[in-house]
């Protein structure tokens, strides 16, 4: 492994989990696409202060950047306070509106600086190892690794210091009005956070790989626990384990970095959504089939209790009428009589003593 090859993939991975953690929160307040008016909005501040300052390696950039994610989130949230549309409208309005603003002030007034709409919707993470920090004369590393370092720190700090306000807000957030809690600055204080994460990120991988770290790391931890602490800690591991698998189908294909990474986002969102033990597709295509199959076997045990108790049991009639499909009936037949619950006389089905104790159980309580 090259050192160009170490860098990249270091700085891959603090992007990722400092992502991952604010997104965990945005998933389960349901404000994932925020991240998506946030990362286009930012444009705007990044080119009204390049205006001001002329200077693309100024600080004021990242201030401008930080202020029009905020601005973003501002008139988002004025927006859907109106209530004359819904807050998911609110945000497909905003944020196409300040982008477009910045695409046209780009193509107009700035077509010779190197930010353009590619790096914008890609970024090329590829280019951030030769920004390199040099402090007397001695190479640090690339300087987007110490941004989002300390980016990542502040993430962290954030986390522990609020986290029980934020849990307590995100799950329900009129219950932390009534306990003291400050629900409203809360909310923005995680936006400013995941505005500057976003900031910090923007320059290096891009509006599309900011988005695919934020959002779906999480969403995979979110089908896995129900736990608030694992699914941050899951949501990192997904981030990181994407960014890098993503670095090296990247060098295995030539393609694009930031594509290939949230290309493998895409790919372990769908190996959760399917194979997810209780909340993926198939398990709950497999837990339907278990209560299907459990509820058509206590129906048959209950309707031969109720004709046994009800009738002489040589005229009881043939209870698997009850099913619409005689090979349905026939499997629920076979796996109860496999479980010794009933038994067939003379083309008959009759109660086994175990049966009649799980009726027992199941229907009066006993």
């Amino acid at each position: 492994m090259s050192p160009h090859q170490f860098d990249i993939q270091l700085l891959a991975i603090i992007v990722a989990a400092s992502c991952a953690i604010p997104g965990a929160f945005l998933v389960l307040r349901r404000m994932s696409m925020m991240t998506d008016a946030i990362s286009h909005s930012i444009l705007l501040g990044i080119i009204l202060a390049f205006f001001l300052v002329k200077d693309l390696s100024s600080p004021i950039l990242i201030i401008g950047a930080a202020a029009s994610g905020v601005l973003a989130i501002s008139l988002i949230e004025a927006v859907n306070r109106a209530r004359l549309v819904k807050k998911d409208a609110s945000i497909g309005i905003v944020f196409p509106f300040l982008f477009s603003v910045a695409v046209i002030l780009l193509s107009k007034y700035a077509r010779n600086v190197h930010i353009d709409t590619h790096s914008v919707l890609l970024g090329e993470i590829a280019f951030a190892p030769f920004n390199r920090l040099i402090l007397s004369g001695m190479d640090l590393g690339p300087k987007s690794a110490y941004v989002m370092g300390s980016i990542l720190l502040l993430n962290l700090l954030f986390i522990s210091f609020f986290y029980k306000e934020l849990k307590v807000s995100t799950f329900d957030e009129s219950f932390a009005s009534s306990i003291g809690f400050r629900p409203r600055l809360i909310h923005y204080l995680l936006m400013a956070v995941v505005s500057l994460t976003c900031v910090g990120a923007f320059d290096a991988v891009g509006s599309i790989l900011v988005i695919a770290l934020i959002v779906i790391p999480p969403c995979c931890a979110y089908l896995l626990t129900d736990s608030l602490f694992r699914m941050i800690l899951l949501s990192v591991v997904f981030g990181i384990s994407a960014a890098v698998s993503g670095f090296w189908v990247a060098n295995w294909l030539d393609v694009n970095i930031a594509g290939s990474m949230a290309f493998v986002c895409g790919v372990f969102f769908l190996m959760v959504f399917l194979l997810a033990p209780q909340r993926g597709l198939f398990g709950i295509m497999r837990e339907k089939r278990k209560q299907r199959m459990d509820f058509a076997e206590a129906s048959l045990l209950v309707s031969l209790y109720n004709q046994e108790r009800g009738e002489s049991v040589k005229n009881h009639p043939d209870s698997r009428s009850m099913f619409r499909s005689a090979d349905f009936a026939s499997k629920v037949v076979e796996f109860l009589k496999q479980k010794g619950e009933i038994a067939v006389a003379g083309g008959k089905l009759f109660l086994t003593e175990k049966g009649r104790e799980r009726v027992r159980t199941t229907v009066e309580g006993r």
